[in-house]
């Protein structure tokens, strides 16, 4: 890889409900797909930064960091995801900024067999960060 070639990070976070189901936005760009949130990172930032950033942003309200659970590679985006396990605050009244046209929770069960890995690897953490390749 030289030096000048593109390659991408971005970071997630894994908010479930009181029912285990997991929060996801639906994008209004691109393909309009169903996805955590969260974001790639900005010059300068740490993955810490840029999640709590992208959380601002999209939801319209902290999050807090519980731990980061996994590094995956995408090879499509040639991208690396950092995914974190976070919590709303009890108060937290979700405000979708305009990249997202709405938010719901879905059941793991429910979603694509990537997201399923990644949020089941986050919801089983034992201390031991997951990696994977898809």
């Amino acid at each position: 890889m030289a030096f000048n070639d593109l390659f991408r990070l971005s970071s997630h976070a894994v908010i479930t409900n009181d029912d285990d189901q997991v929060l996801l936005l639906k994008a209004n760009y691109g393909d309009k797909h169903w996805g955590l949130p969260g974001g790639g990172l900005d010059p300068n930032e740490t993955i810490h930064q840029a999640l709590l950033r992208e959380c601002q942003e999209e939801l319209g309200c902290e999050v807090t960091i519980n731990y980061l659970s996994g590094v995956y590679f995408h090879s499509a985006y040639q991208s690396q995801a950092f995914i974190f396990r976070c919590e709303l605050p009890e108060s937290a009244q979700i405000m979708l900024s305009d990249e997202h046209s709405e938010y719901a929770f879905f059941a793991v069960a429910d979603l694509s067999l990537v997201q399923q890995q990644r949020i089941n690897d986050c919801l089983a953490f034992n201390g031991q960060v997951f990696s994977a390749a898809f």
